[in-house]
């Protein structure tokens, strides 16, 4: 789970994108006496359930709410299926609903559509992996959403991981003058190079690349430079893959396949909250 001073640093901005300076001014209109209730967060579509304790953590910000998860990270639901249950004042549910359905629909929808790659390569041993296509300041919980699914991160940024990309040989040249440099600047870390046909992917394997990415190639290429690598190193396939080729790639007999859909472009799964019971 992401770490909690981060995690509560993103609720807190979401709530205040919602409530601004005065909270909800309609829910304190109609009830300016407490009023005790319980409702149940809903999932009306199937699909795999990912950022619940996200939601939990809304409500524990917002206090005085018991918020009970019925479901795990990363498990599948029905349609109708009730995935947590609250009790607390109607005016603090109110407070954090809309916050809490943001981050529930949104990084479930990531969840579901990474569960639906990864049943489409069954039977192969690929791995499906995110990319750095994400929401501004959502990147460590969307990445947490692709796990849930049953996918794998890529680098979570520009710090953590080497990827020698092609604006980079744009700006340098040769692979193996872009290898070399990062061995002596970065001993004993990883290198991938991004590559766009056969010539580079020779190019990157005698360089003595840790990792090649085979970026918008057919499939007839993939196969020829999975190929030539001969499992020496590991080979990603990457751009324009979706849910109708990604079998087929696999088929190639890649190792990897980031897919950068999953938390770009992925719908949100339909989740609401409703009171379902109220103090007499």
């Amino acid at each position: 789970m992401i770490d909690r001073q981060k995690l509560d640093e993103i609720i807190r901005v979401a709530l205040g994108e919602d409530l601004g300076e005065v909270g909800d001014v309609t829910t304190r209109a109609l009830f300016p006496t407490s009023r005790d209730v319980r409702a149940a967060i809903f999932c009306r579509d199937s699909g795999v359930i990912a950022g619940i304790e996200v939601a939990a953590r809304v409500f524990a910000l917002l206090e005085k709410v018991s918020f009970q998860s019925r479901v795990e990270e990363g498990e599948r639901v029905e349609g109708g299926q009730v995935i947590a249950e609250l009790e607390g004042t109607i005016e603090v549910i109110l407070l954090g609903e809309r916050t809490a359905l943001n981050f529930l629909q949104h990084l479930s929808g990531i969840a579901t559509l990474t569960a639906q790659f990864v049943e489409k390569v069954e039977g192969y041993p690929v791995k499906i992996l995110d990319t750095r296509k994400t929401t501004p300041g959502l990147r460590l919980l969307e990445k947490e959403a692709v796990r849930a699914g049953g996918g794998f991160n890529h680098r979570f940024g520009l710090y953590d991981g080497v990827l020698i990309k092609d604006n980079h040989l744009k700006a340098l040249g040769e692979i193996a003058a872009a290898v070399k440099s990062i061995r002596s600047h970065l001993p004993g870390k990883k290198i991938e190079v991004e590559t766009e046909n056969l010539r580079q992917v020779k190019e990157a394997l005698e360089a003595g690349a840790d990792i090649i990415m085979l970026d918008n190639m057919d499939v007839a290429t993939m196969k020829e430079a999975v190929r030539i690598v001969g499992g020496r190193v590991i080979v990603e396939a990457s751009g324009g893959i979706n849910l109708e080729n990604i079998r087929e790639i696999a088929a190639t007999g890649v190792d990897w396949i980031s897919v950068g859909v999953l938390t770009q472009a992925a719908p949100p799964l339909d989740i609401s909250l409703e009171i379902v019971e109220t103090e007499a």
